[in-house]
């Protein structure tokens, strides 16, 4: 386990701590085949991202790359539904951290909520995601994790899928730090 305090410093770091993680969740989660892209293309390649954070051992070894990720003061590791919950889970179990989940709107019965957990109300919040590409939906998690009185201080994804360094149009003051990136996982 990490301790807490490893937790404070911050690492701006723009490529894999642990170059072999990088290999492992490519061994398990590119695949060969057909596969019809969510743009409808058909691509023989396709990144499978649930198959390495089903996986106990790598998820264990992801969640630590990006715990060393975090800026100083995090105080609350929000997860994005439905990828950066078990990424977001693990990194609390490895930091102490408690986790909040974030859905993609606030659901319409029970607490009728989009942050899920703990309250993070005045907390300082780290979003934590699986893989992002351009980051809309990381901006419209930071915007309901702020409507609930947060205060979102960076992104920590696991995989960067955009084109150059992590940022977020959306959200340009907002810091992204991913512990791979597209380049890390091609052949």
């Amino acid at each position: 386990m990490v301790l807490l305090a490893t937790v404070s410093r911050l690492c701006h770091c723009p490529v894999v701590i642990d170059p072999s993680l990088s290999e492992a969740v490519k061994a398990v989660a590119s695949l060969q085949g057909a596969f019809r892209l969510r743009s409808g293309q058909i691509s023989s390649t396709y990144f499978d991202k649930y198959r390495f954070e089903a996986d106990p051992a790598l998820l264990r070894r992801v969640a630590a790359e990006m715990v060393s990720l975090l800026p100083e003061g995090s105080e609350v590791l929000a997860g994005l539904e439905l990828g950066g919950v078990p990424i977001a889970t693990a990194m609390s179990f490895e930091t102490g951290l408690p986790a909040a989940f974030v859905r993609k709107k606030a659901k319409d019965y029970g607490t009728c909520q989009a942050v899920e957990g703990g309250d993070v109300a005045g907390k300082r919040v780290v979003l934590v995601e699986d893989v992002i590409t351009t980051g809309g939906a990381v901006a419209d998690a930071a915007r309901l994790v702020e409507e609930a009185g947060a205060q979102v201080i960076a992104v920590v994804c696991a995989i960067w899928r955009g084109d150059g360094p992590p940022a977020i149009a959306a959200t340009p003051g907002l810091p992204v730090f991913a512990a791979m990136q597209k380049g890390d996982l091609l052949d």
